[in-house]
């Protein structure tokens, strides 16, 4: 599993790790990615993505995963967003049909 957040696309740096004679080891800096369980209105049940705690709380503020990526256009979404914003726009587009 690639270690990319599926939100914000956020991913692995590198750098160098400096001692103090100056001598440089090149060093890995992972992003704070986390397993979150976030429910959809549309589709009606929960999607289980592995989001930065940073796109987590982009989320949230929001107002949850439908309204996040429903905002957002898609070329600053990752491949994964944007297969669920396309089954979440699927499935309000058919809510309507089956209530009327």
């Amino acid at each position: 599993m690639a270690r990319r957040c599926a939100i914000t696309g956020k991913g692995v740096l590198t750098g160098n790790n400096v001692s103090h004679a100056n001598n440089k080891t090149r060093r890995r800096f992972l992003p704070n990615l986390q397993d979150a369980s976030l429910l959809s209105d549309a589709l009606g049940h929960s999607v289980h993505l592995r989001l930065s705690t940073h796109g987590l709380k982009t989320v949230e503020h929001n107002g949850g995963i439908d309204a996040y990526l429903l905002s957002v256009s898609d070329c600053k979404l990752p491949v994964e967003a944007r297969r669920l914003k396309k089954r979440i726009q699927r499935a309000l587009a058919a809510k309507p049909a089956v209530a009327a």
